[in-house]
């Protein structure tokens, strides 16, 4: 029993420890952000030499909202004879095949579906098999209830001008914030997570993160590489990792705006973010070793990219920490540690109240203009439980993935759009 004491003890001691390494990483972004030098992207580069540019649009089950992106994407600035869109139909049983068909029988030359209803299914298989049929030196990939502006393609291509550079991410905006409180939310999340988090690594010049929609890859890198991966649900975050290791730059372009419908129920937001720390994780076990052995990438680089690797363990791991210090409180154990459980909720709530920091949340809003949403920082802690509980369930997931080699099922997020256009009518 003494031994198992010790155990706990030392297991909260480690808990601690991480907070405060992340906690140190999210304020040098938070600093860097406000009073650091600001690295630009390329976006004054002019390129009137425009690549061969492919749009994949994954879509199963998307009449929602596939009219909405197809439309914008005929509207995009860009040279026709070097560009094309093909909206991928993964084994969609709605009214998804009719509508591409329409849209393709009217645009041959820029929309060109692709109809899928045998083989492997999910998003990452359904990327391989687009990237046979492309024909465009750039990939870029929207997901189907996005909003891309006009320019956003010629934003994202010319990063590409730098021999460096193996993919490019850019910035994720919601356009539903006036639903609820939980979309208000992920409007701040979406803030300090971009604005701050994103761009600093891209000052710093660490590891800024591919998140597998409104960005884009060099398509022969990629295939060199071997294609997506079909047994991993966080495929965008693989290849980061994955281009990573083998010497290529992820490029953040902040001025590369998109427009998402984010989760308007907190069922569905459940259910992504496990989804989300389930593929995450299984990146984590799969790459946490190359990536201390890589020769690749300076120790910056590394550290970063080890601390992107663990982020959702790290609410998996306070879980455990509490359940630990009610279990010493109940043992008669806390009184050397009688400060531990208040210190470990200071912590998250400085740390993980949602999956950007308040003060990178509160730059976020201060740098976009947007001061009166500070407002709604304290709700970000009902966020903390509601997240630890769910990325934990994905953690564990991941874990018995791993252990069982248990076959991994891509589950789409659910659209509210329609829904909501429904509503504005009536």
């Amino acid at each position: 029993m003494e031994m198992a004491i010790v155990l706990m003890k030392c297991y909260m001691l480690f808990t601690i420890a991480v907070l405060a390494i992340y906690t140190a990483r999210h304020f040098i972004f938070t600093i860097n952000r406000l009073f650091g030098k600001q690295r630009i992207y390329y976006h004054d580069i002019i390129d009137s030499d425009l690549r061969p540019v492919t749009i994949l649009i994954p879509m199963h089950n998307e009449e929602a909202v596939c009219r909405d992106i197809l439309e914008r994407m005929l509207l995009i600035d860009y040279d026709f004879k070097k560009f094309e869109v093909i909206p991928i139909n993964d084994f969609s049983e709605d009214k998804t095949k009719d509508i591409l068909e329409e849209y393709a029988a009217k645009h041959p030359d820029v929309i060109k579906p692709l109809h899928r209803y045998a083989g492997e299914r999910g998003k990452p298989a359904a990327l391989n098999e687009a990237l046979q049929k492309a024909r465009g030196d750039i990939i870029i990939i929207f997901d189907a209830d996005y909003l891309p502006p006009r320019g956003i393609i010629k934003n994202i291509a010319v990063c590409f001008n730098d021999p460096e550079v193996g993919a490019v991410m850019g910035r994720v905006i919601p356009v539903n914030t006036r639903v609820n409180i939980l979309t208000q939310l992920l409007d701040l999340e979406r803030s300090g997570g971009y604005q701050v988090d994103q761009q600093a690594r891209w000052n710093m010049r660490l590891v800024p993160q591919y998140g597998g929609t409104v960005g884009g890859f060099l398509r022969q890198v990629v295939l060199d590489l071997g294609s997506f991966n079909v047994k991993m649900l966080a495929e965008d975050t693989e290849l980061t990792f994955r281009l990573t290791l083998n010497g290529w730059k992820v490029a953040y372009a902040n001025r590369a705006e998109c427009y998402e419908e984010a989760p308007e129920s907190w069922a569905v937001r459940a259910r992504q973010i496990r989804r989300w720390s389930r593929g995450h994780n299984d990146v984590m076990f799969k790459y946490l070793l190359p990536l201390l052995r890589s020769d690749y990438i300076s120790g910056r680089e590394k550290a970063d990219a080890i601390l992107l690797a663990g982020v959702y363990v790290v609410p998996a791991i306070l879980l455990s920490c509490m359940v630990v210090s009610m279990a010493l409180f109940f043992l008669g154990e806390m009184e050397i540690f009688a400060g531990v459980f208040f210190l470990i909720f200071i912590g998250v709530y400085n740390t993980f109240g949602n999956f950007a920091p308040f003060y990178q949340v509160g730059t976020g809003c201060l740098l976009d203009g947007m001061k009166q949403r500070t407002l709604l920082i304290p709700f970000l802690l009902f966020n903390f439980y509601f997240y630890m509980w769910y990325t934990s369930r994905g953690f564990a997931d991941a874990l018995l993935d791993r252990l069982t080699r248990r076959r991994t099922i891509w589950q789409k997020t659910a659209r509210f759009r329609a829904k909501t256009e429904e509503q504005k009518s009536s």
